[in-house]
């Protein structure tokens, strides 16, 4: 394990995210109104994409971030795909508030886009942070 970073900063890092990205999507569909019309329209589900990765990077945090980013596309893009099927139970789940959050309530193709988009932003800015860390000098090192 020498030689590894601990899987506990970058999970420390992902929570905090996670809890900022609930809020800013709760706060997009609440003040939707007072948005303009593309931002109300598409910010609700990039952000819950970038929920996702940050969630896929939660659980894997020794994963590439190449493997985070695909397996949070797949999962957004195979709730997007839930949303085809239609059956009494799970139209009633998608119903409440939480269900329909979660699972949304309808495909469209701009869903798609907007995921793409959300787990590319989360994904560049992990590597700009990652780029940006390893050109500081390190504790003891002359710079």
């Amino acid at each position: 394990m020498s030689g590894t970073t601990p899987a506990w900063p970058v999970r420390a890092k992902a929570a905090v995210a996670a809890v900022a990205l609930i809020a800013l999507g709760l706060a997009s569909r609440r003040d939707a109104a007072e948005l303009p019309d593309f931002v109300a329209s598409y910010a609700g589900d990039t952000l819950w994409a970038l929920l996702v990765y940050a969630l896929c990077t939660l659980a894997l945090p020794r994963a590439s971030i190449a493997a985070r980013a695909a397996s949070a596309l797949a999962f957004a893009f195979a709730i997007e795909a839930s949303q085809l099927y239609r059956a009494p139970w799970i139209d009633e789940i998608r119903a409440s508030r939480l269900g329909a959050l979660v699972l949304g309530s309808g495909f469209l193709w701009s869903d798609l886009a907007c995921y793409t988009a959300g787990v590319a932003c989360g994904a560049l800015v992990e590597r700009l942070v990652a780029a940006a860390a390893s050109l500081r000098p390190r504790p003891g090192s002359r710079a």
